[in-house]
């Protein structure tokens, strides 16, 4: 017996440590990953002063002030702010300014007095305004600013609900994202306002209440009667607004979008769409009078134009830049502000992302892109004189990066598929020299976890589609594996990037080690590859992007560890709609798939998404019959779940509900599982207990 006990400890100690000690992800541990310490842990809440060389960042649980040169200014701990560390808005040479509990807290990290800004508690879409101090904000549908002499501040006061102030429009479209604008110097607030009158309201019930209470939506569904927006500039100073006079040529129901302040803020510059979005004019308005100045250029195409970006204004110069696919790819532009075309600053076959600054002198505009590989993500820069281009960041992977205010230096938080990253402080001038600020330990090192492969293979039209593939860490490449294909598909989204774990969620990791390949693959319409491979999905949704997925389950078949008939697929909202399709048009192909919050007819979708891809019904007839789930519900095979949340404001629990409607009348059996609190997503406790519905679907049925 003794000599047993020795040999079996000879064997487990001629195990290496790091195998004998590795744990088992649980499905929790996966979905809430990120409160249990299993992604990398970076920097934190990174912030460029607004008015010096200084920034910011927090590391654990200190907040760190430094120089440009990386040289320690301060330190703080939460004993220096109470119970706990905050979440800064903005920094300066003076201030860490921060919100908390209805307040704007002005802490003089440098030496001085504390101040405060209050606010009403109801207060939403604060908007802080750094240099006076001031803050926009509203309640209700109104707008409204915050001073130290005065909380509350009426800038409109709209009786009817249906005109609604200082928020987003067109449901944050075109790049929208506030609807709240000061000008350079904080002299004058901008706000996007919509009249709703037009729009249909859509209930949706709370079930909290007894007995159950209706609740009523604003959803502009596609075809029929959208908002129409307007734009007002308030003085602080005088209490007065006045509103531009929009572009009449547009139309009716049209887009204002990406507002832009000049650098004098004499003068406001829109994005102007009509509501086909096939032609945008870029306007001119006078900011004192509202009156329109001109158009500076237009731009058409038979699909769709879609302006994202505002005009960005080259420090002390009458020039802006201007992001455009108009060549295929987003490119930059240079013009001055009387509209005439300077120059075309770029031409690279590869997607620009975002415009990150300039430098002082308005010599070189920064900006991010991916690159010759779409999938990954690097800082460049070119000079607005020569368009000579360079790259910042040239290792391959995802650069995260942030540009000081002054474009002298820039931070960047690099990662690759298998690198969970590393922070560096980088001088624009000497980007070979670099800071290191930080770099993180891989979370999963204690785990197993299984292989996660990146390929590329020919998809539709012969372009190339980039994939992922995760494998679990006992793979043994003489048996056959079951899959699951998790899809997406539709625009604006990419889910292979090269980044940590190639953008794979944890939960992947975790079925990868239940047996399972999960694979992923980016179809044409996916963000990041320039107009022509996202528009040829133009009118027909999900039909080539479903061929590209077969071609994908074409190329995971040519691997003989793969069990071709055992075939799973799971996506939500774009890609519920994509697993519907695929188990609708290909039915032999997938034993199981889940839909979560997926569209079944695009006749319920929104206007502003919905019209830019498929048009209207009327104009499209063919199109909407081909895509609609609802008349190939009877073609499915395999066994089918689908999920909605009942407070689903983006895609409204009527597309799922019409969907079994069908099949009841049709005779086909499905299962539906339903979050009564839950919105478009479902999060935290209740995203667990959904991850758990849906794997356990797809191990159950996948058979």
């Amino acid at each position: 017996m003794k000599k047993i006990f020795y040999l079996f400890l000879f064997l487990w100690m001629s195990i290496p440590a790091s195998a004998q000690q590795k744990k088992q992800m649980t499905l929790e541990d996966a979905v809430l990953g990120y409160y249990k310490g299993l992604y990398p842990k970076n920097l934190r809440n990174i912030r460029w002063s607004r008015n010096s060389d200084h920034f910011m960042y927090r590391n654990g649980d200190s907040l760190y002030i430094k120089t440009g040169d990386g040289a320690t200014l301060k330190t703080f701990t939460a004993k220096d702010f109470g119970k706990r560390l905050p979440y800064v808005n903005v920094l300066t040479r003076d201030y860490l300014i921060f919100e908390h509990d209805s307040m704007f807290i002005y802490y003089a990290w440098n030496g001085g007095r504390n101040d405060t800004l209050r606010m009403p508690r109801k207060a939403a879409n604060r908007h802080l305004n750094w240099q006076k101090p001031m803050a926009a904000y509203t309640i209700d549908n109104n707008l409204y600013i915050a001073t130290k002499q005065n909380p509350r501040i009426t800038v409109t006061d709209n009786k009817d609900k249906n005109i609604v102030s200082g928020q987003s429009i067109a449901r944050s479209e075109f790049g929208i994202d506030g609807g709240t604008f000061w000008s350079p110097s904080g002299r004058l607030l901008a706000f996007y306002q919509k009249d709703e009158s037009d729009v249909d309201t859509y209930p949706l019930v709370d079930i909290t209440k007894t007995p159950a209470k209706l609740h009523e939506i604003k959803y502009p569904m596609n075809g029929r009667g959208s908002e129409e927006p307007a734009v007002g500039v308030y003085d602080p100073e005088t209490g007065k607004t006045v509103y531009l006079q929009l572009f009449d040529k547009a139309g009716k129901y049209h887009y204002a979008t990406n507002l832009t302040w000049d650098n004098n803020e004499k003068y406001i510059y829109l994005a102007e769409v009509n509501r086909d979005q096939n032609h945008m004019w870029f306007n001119k308005y006078d900011a004192r009078t509202g009156a329109f100045v001109k158009t500076l250029f237009e731009e058409e195409n038979p699909k769709w134009v879609e302006p994202e970006h505002p005009g960005y204004f080259v420090p002390g110069k009458q020039q802006f830049v201007w992001l455009s696919e108009r060549d295929g790819f987003m490119n930059l532009y240079l013009y001055d502000t009387q509209g005439k075309l300077i120059r075309q600053l770029t031409h690279n076959r590869f997607v620009a992302k975002d415009v990150e600054g300039f430098d002082p002198q308005g010599k070189y505009v920064y900006f991010t892109a991916t690159g010759n590989d779409p999938r990954d993500n690097k800082l460049f820069r070119v000079s607005l004189r020569s368009g000579r281009q360079m790259e910042l960041t040239p290792e391959s992977g995802w650069h995260y990066t942030l540009l000081s205010h002054d474009g002298r230096h820039f931070i960047d938080r690099y990662t690759h598929v298998d690198f969970p990253g590393k922070t560096c402080l980088i001088a624009t001038a000497k980007p070979k020299k670099k800071t290191v600020l930080h770099k993180a330990t891989d979370p999963l090192k204690d785990y197993t976890r299984g292989q996660i492969e990146m390929f590329r293979i020919r998809g539709e039209n012969t372009d190339w589609i980039y994939g992922r593939m995760i494998k679990p860490s006992h793979f043994d490449a003489s048996k056959k594996y079951p899959v699951l294909v998790y899809v997406y598909g539709g625009p604006h989204a990419q889910l292979v990037q090269n980044r940590w774990l190639g953008g794979a969620s944890l939960w992947m990791l975790w079925l990868a080690e239940q047996g399972y390949l999960v694979f992923t693959v980016d179809g044409h319409g996916s963000d990041n590859r320039g107009f022509a491979f996202e528009s040829v999905i133009y009118r027909r949704l999900g039909q080539i992007e479903a061929r590209d997925q077969m071609d994908g389950i074409a190329y995971l078949k040519t691997f003989p560890f793969v069990d071709g008939n055992r075939i799973a697929v799971h996506g939500w909202s774009f890609g519920g709609f994509m697993t519907l399709t695929l188990m609708t048009e290909y039915p032999e192909a997938f034993t199981a798939g889940v839909a979560g919050g997926p569209v079944t007819d695009w006749k319920w979708y929104e206007v502003m998404y919905g019209e830019r891809y498929m048009d209207t019904e009327k104009q499209n007839p063919e199109g909407f019959k081909l895509t609609s789930i609802l008349n190939k519900i009877d073609r499915l095979q395999g066994k089918l779940l689908t999920i909605h949340g009942y407070q689903d404001d983006v895609v409204v629990p009527q597309h799922n509900i019409a969907l079994h409607d069908r099949a009841i009348a049709k005779g086909i059996q499905m299962d539906f599982y339903l979050y009564p609190r839950s919105k478009h997503n479902v999060y935290g406790f209740r995203r667990v207990h959904l991850m758990k519905k849906v794997l356990n679907f797809i191990m159950e049925n996948n058979r």
